[in-house]
């Protein structure tokens, strides 16, 4: 088979779908990830082959205008772009990326040959573009289905992207759901899926010099992170160098977990000159949480299910209606706690990690999910499936 993964220009949304696409070139099947062309160096670190379909769109821009409102939060112009219509308020984002790829995506499809098209749940060109290649579009999701309650409206949303590239009537959510995520904390959703494990890849690199190694006696480790997207909106918005300045302790090893371009963000850590703080440079989150007692982090799909799978509980801080879904799961399985921007002090970081370390709740609901995932079947284990139903789509 040949089988198209699309995405828009994101790294998370990326790094999401690359298990699933190694899976299908380790079992002999052709693989291509379609996106904006800032993606493709990304792409190209992935080591799967990429195609750059349609032009970037100031993602950061659009993304900016959705952060959650809060009193504390600097003056960057975010949250000010006004909600419109129904459904998800990012939609008018969404939209635009779908329209800056669709009709490069159709075109790739089609000549390419491909035989399913594979997109992440905010990748709307997809469904469209294997509508008009006439192929099954397949639904990968990053985490909780946040885009099911805008299944309705999709079709007319997508209305004029469809009816240029001569498509009728078309199903936006595809021919089959692939979920990572355990039914115990997936929201509720009234589409057939099938279940996938979730395996990390959190972008490309190696284990930390020196090594980490486990926490010595009597201490424990909390992993602090904030993801990708939050520096990219406001340096202000980081405030993973906030929540180590508070937390640090003796008796508590403080991991920072940041990108090289991040490290400047952090200000001044008085705990990292007496070993209270380590910063950790482009590692991949998952290199880093094993040994974790807890995870302290903005909310991204990625990070949740990061650290869940590890069986660490999580202390989050959303920015992002996204994250602030993610953030509301955890609350709801009993595996953390959440902090709005504005209760996101540094006593009350302080509170929340030590009740957090001290108490053994969250961590059993933690690791009640981490075996739920590791029950569901690998990546690999699901690409004869997803074959047969795409050929029976197909048929």
């Amino acid at each position: 088979m040949r089988v198209l993964f699309t995405t828009w220009a994101w790294p998370s949304h990326l790094y999401a779908m690359v298990p699933l696409a190694w899976a299908f070139r380790a079992a002999g099947h052709d693989v291509l990830v379609a996106s904006q062309p800032e993606l493709a160096g990304l792409t190209a670190s992935t080591g799967l082959p990429g195609a750059s379909v349609g032009a970037d769109v100031d993602a950061v821009g659009l993304v900016r205008g959705y952060v959650l409102p809060s009193e504390n939060g600097p003056a960057d112009g975010a949250g000010q772009t006004p909600r419109s219509g129904k459904g998800p308020r990012a939609m008018q984002m969404f939209y635009a990326h779908a329209d800056s790829m669709t009709d490069d995506l159709v075109r790739l499809a089609r000549d390419w040959r491909a035989d399913a098209v594979v997109f992440e749940p905010t990748a709307l060109a997809g469904p469209i573009a294997a509508a008009a290649a006439g192929v099954p579009a397949v639904r990968l999701l990053y985490g909780a289905d946040l885009m099911g309650r805008a299944r309705g409206l999709l079709p007319q949303v997508l209305a004029p992207l469809a009816e240029r590239n001569g498509v009728g009537a078309f199903d936006p959510f595809g021919a089959l759901t692939v979920d990572p995520c355990p039914d115990g904390f997936q929201v509720p959703v009234d589409h057939p899926r099938l279940a996938m494990r979730y395996v990390p890849f959190n972008g490309p690199g190696g284990p930390p010099h020196p090594p980490l190694g486990p926490p010595g006696p009597g201490v424990q480790r909390v992993v602090v992170t904030w993801g990708h997207t939050m520096a990219r909106l406001s340096p202000e918005r980081f405030l993973a160098g906030q929540v180590a300045r508070a937390i640090a302790r003796p008796g508590l090893e403080v991991v920072l977990a940041v990108t090289a371009g991040q490290r400047a963000l952090l200000g001044e850590l008085p705990g990292e000159s007496a070993g209270l703080v380590r910063v950790v440079e482009d590692t991949p989150l998952h290199l880093l949480v094993d040994d974790a007692s807890l995870v302290v982090a903005h909310g991204g799909a990625g990070t949740v299910l990061t650290a869940l799978r590890a069986g660490a509980p999580l202390l989050l801080v959303p920015q992002l209606p996204d994250h602030l879904g993610h953030s509301g799961r955890v609350v709801a399985i009993g595996a953390g706690e959440v902090l709005t921007r504005d209760e996101a002090t540094g006593e009350r970081l302080r509170a929340e990690t030590e009740k957090l370390l001290a108490g053994d709740a969250c961590r059993a609901a933690a690791v009640k999910l981490r075996e739920q995932m590791l029950s569901l079947p690998a990546p690999a284990g699901l690409v004869a499936e997803i074959e047969a139903r795409v050929v029976a789509c197909a048929a």
